[in-house]
C-alpha cells in the first residue's frame, strides 16, 4: 500500500465537518439497522439456498479491502463462487488476465455459482454489508469498496489517477454511491475513482439520499452487474 501514501504533494487534505459526519453517521447507523429488519428474510432464504446450491460457507471468503485512511477491513458478501474462487483465479492465468484487463471484472465468470448468478444480479450478495455498516467500517453511501492490490496496479496504470485516490482514502467505503448509478462495472477503474473523488469532495447529505433512491431501479434492472 506505498502508493497510497505519497501523494501528499496534489492536493490538501479535505477539511473535516463535524456536522455531516454526524449526520452520516446518524443515517447509517438508522439505515443499517433497518436493512437487516427489512431484509433479514431475504437473507436467510438467501444463505439456505447457497448451502443446498453448492459446498462451502454461506459467506465469501473475499481478500480484504480499503477503508477510511487506508486501513484495511473486512467486507461481508454472501459467496457467489465455488470455494477458493481467488486461488482458483490465480492459478488460471488466462481468466487472471481477461481479470486485471477488464479493470478486475471478469464477463461470464466460470466460477460464479447457479445461485450466485442471481443474488449477484439483483445485488443480494451485497446485502450482508449493512452489518459492516453498524460496525462503521462503511457507509450506505460512498466510495466503492476497493482491494489494496487494485488501487496499487491500477494507479501504476493510470498515473493520473493518484491524485484522486488521495481524496478517496479520506472516506468510507459505500453499500452503494456514485460509481453504482452510473454503470457500476462498466466503469473503468480511472473514471470510477475520479467520479469517488467528486463524491467525496461534495459533502451532502441531500446528495446521499438521492443516489439512494437513484440505486433502487439500478438493482432491480441488474444494470452493469456481472
Amino acid at each position: 500500500m506505498q502508493d497510497l501514501e505519497t501523494n501528499e504533494e496534489y492536493l490538501p487534505s479535505l477539511q473535516e465537518d463535524k456536522s455531516f459526519n454526524f449526520y452520516k453517521r446518524l443515517i447509517d447507523i438508522l439505515g443499517g439497522i433497518v436493512g437487516i429488519i427489512i431484509f433479514s428474510p431475504i437473507m436467510i432464504i438467501t444463505a439456505i439456498c447457497i448451502k443446498l446450491d453448492s459446498k462451502g460457507p454461506v459467506f465469501a471468503d473475499t481478500p480484504m479491502r480499503v477503508g477510511k485512511n487506508g486501513k484495511h477491513f473486512k467486507m461481508y458478501k454472501f459467496r457467489s463462487m465455488v470455494v477458493n474462487a481467488h486461488k482458483i483465479l490465480q492459478k488460471d492465468q488466462k481468466l487472471l488476465e481477461e481479470y486485471k484487463k477488464n479493470s478486475y471484472k471478469i464477463i461470464d465468470d466460470p466460477r460464479i455459482t447457479n445461485v450466485g448468478k442471481l443474488i449477484r444480479k439483483v445485488s443480494i450478495d451485497e446485502m450482508p454489508q449493512f452489518f459492516n455498516v453498524l460496525k462503521g467500517d462503511m457507509s450506505i453511501v460512498g466510495i466503492r469498496p476497493y482491494y489494496p492490490f487494485e488501487l496499487e496496479e491500477q494507479q501504476q496504470k493510470y498515473p493520473q489517477s493518484k491524485k484522486f485516490v488521495k481524496i478517496v482514502l479520506q472516506s468510507k467505503p459505500g453499500i452503494t454511491g456514485v460509481w453504482q448509478v452510473s454503470g457500476r462495472s462498466n466503469i473503468n477503474f480511472d473514471k470510477r475513482v475520479e467520479m469517488d473523488a467528486g463524491y467525496v469532495q461534495k459533502k451532502s447529505i441531500l446528495y446521499d439520499l438521492q443516489l439512494i433512491l437513484r440505486t433502487i431501479p439500478v438493482v432491480l434492472l441488474g444494470k452493469g452487474a456481472i
